[in-house]
């Protein structure tokens, strides 16, 4: 039987990136995300919202880089799959949730400040902004022709 997992998702960060490393010297970033559907309500008419939170797992290159430009209200769209966490709370609860293991993102919006620097230190040359699309894939590279600004 054939499968797919791919999912992809738009919304806000719901809190600043907790970057993490693992005893290999793998970086992790969980991070929470709010996706919303606005629709009218068919009997009243009125206007509403449901929001959807999603926990985001990122790793390697892509985690330092989402710890480095994303704060907490930022906007983002990531592309990943989607797994099943399961664990045993200490009084024996079996528990289990859904994330989304991210593979790649871009950056959604304008710059972030009003003088259009975004966040970024555009005068050093080391520290350039990173392209609007990033991949954790070795490799990987982008002109400035990637970049929509």
């Amino acid at each position: 039987m054939a499968s797919y997992n791919k999912v992809i998702l738009m919304g806000n960060l719901t809190r600043d990136p907790e970057l993490q490393y693992l005893p290999s010297g793998t970086a992790v970033a969980r991070v929470g995300l709010a996706v919303s559907h606005v629709y009218n309500d068919r009997q009243s008419g009125e206007r509403k919202e449901d929001v959807c939170f999603v926990d985001l797992d990122a790793f390697g290159r892509t985690a330092e880089v989402i710890n480095e430009y994303f704060q907490k209200g930022r906007p983002i769209l990531v592309e990943g799959r989607l797994r099943l966490q399961s664990w045993e709370t200490d009084d024996g609860q079996r528990r289990s949730k859904h994330s989304v293991m991210v593979d790649r993102f871009e950056f959604v919006g304008g710059r972030q400040d009003g003088d259009g620097g975004g966040g970024y230190d555009q005068a050093s040359p080391a520290s350039a902004a990173p392209s609007a699309e990033f991949s954790g894939e070795e490799g990987s590279s982008a002109t400035d022709d990637d970049i929509p600004f």
